[in-house]
């Protein structure tokens, strides 16, 4: 199973990503509600990939009211069958290459220190995109309560616009 298709989330994946997002052990898991509604509302920034229809992992994200040239990452999962494959990578190159057609020019996640997977990989893709990356703590671990550690913001831009027009799923 080396080859993944990527594609836009619906809600028959809400089931199998909350199931990714408990297995993983390191995300704080949504309801299986949330998980429908984010496939129903928020399909358009976010991002599975199947191998052999299989879903092997996921990555959540929505445009900031705010500042919509801004995709926020909210989760990022990796069935453990499929980890050490670069597919976390390949996911948010695909994500950000679709929504970069749209005018997202920033990604921003969060991310406690002690996740060093997802440190390595907002790096890396800040350094594949030859642009840069700032740290800032956004919630503190007062904030967050019962011993979590700070959320520190990951934002990564400008992102280069498309090359090639939009992506299709």
């Amino acid at each position: 199973m080396g080859s993944f298709e990527f594609g836009s989330p619906s809600p028959a994946d809400g089931g199998p990503m909350e199931r990714l997002a408990r297995e993983s052990g390191g995300l704080d898991v949504n309801s299986r509600y949330a998980y429908l509604l984010w496939c129903r509302d928020f399909a358009d920034t976010s991002v599975v990939a199947r191998a052999g229809g299989r879903l092997a992992g996921f990555i959540t994200g929505y445009r900031r009211p705010a500042a919509p040239d801004t995709l926020f990452v909210w989760q990022v999962a990796v069935d453990p069958d499929f980890r050490r494959r670069g597919l976390a990578s390949r996911m948010l190159g695909h994500l950000a290459e679709r929504v970069r057609a749209e005018g997202v020019r920033f990604v921003e996640a969060t991310v406690t220190p002690g996740n060093k997977a997802s440190l390595h990989l907002f790096e890396s893709f800040a350094n594949a995109n030859h642009t840069d990356l700032t740290r800032d703590v956004l919630f503190p671990e007062h904030e967050l309560g019962s011993g979590h550690e700070p959320e520190v913001l990951q934002r990564i831009g400008p992102l280069a616009r498309p090359m090639h027009g939009h992506v299709r799923n």
